[in-house]
């Protein structure tokens, strides 16, 4: 594990509250769609392209999705940010989550383009967010919190950005 990655899921580690599964015990739903409004407009103006949003979601640690059109890239494949309630976490992904095993296997695979990425976490980097890789989210949940018995593979991705 990189130093990146330790403190990474040290961050993790401190977002994660037993108590406060759905979104954290000091959540401003207007400040978050704030940064969030903040966001898809940036990434509409980097990528000169309307981009799709899903906001809010419902029953879900995940707070919404921006999606960069394909058509903006330089590779032709979306660019999927998924944005948590807790801590301003962010996720990268090619395509959709989990269609990759990171940013780093949709570059090898032609999938992503760098400069494309680059655009994209800069943005995030210069609002505030967390940039969390999706295999760090992949490994095995082992915090605090009790996951809902639905959740089959418990993963820091059910538990930061999944559904309750």
């Amino acid at each position: 594990m990189t130093e990146r990655d330790a403190d990474l899921l040290a961050l993790l580690r401190g977002l994660d509250d037993p108590e406060w599964l759905e979104w954290p015990r000091d959540y401003d739903r207007r400040e978050s769609g704030a940064l969030f409004d903040r966001l898809v407009a940036r990434l509409e103006d980097d990528f000169a392209a309307r981009c799709a949003t899903e906001r809010d979601t419902q029953d879900s640690s995940e707070y919404g999705r921006v999606t960069v059109p394909a058509e903006a890239t330089v590779c032709g494949t979306r660019i999927v940010v998924c944005v948590s309630k807790f801590g301003s976490l962010a996720l990268v992904c090619a395509d959709n989550p989990g269609a990759f095993l990171g940013t780093e296997e949709a570059q090898a695979d032609g999938a992503l383009d760098a400069a494309d990425l680059s655009k994209v976490n800069q943005a995030l980097a210069d609002l505030g967010y967390a940039i969390v890789p999706e295999e760090l989210l992949e490994r095995d949940y082992d915090g605090p919190s009790l996951l809902p018995s639905h959740v089959q593979r418990p993963t820091w991705w059910a538990r930061f950005f999944g559904y309750f």
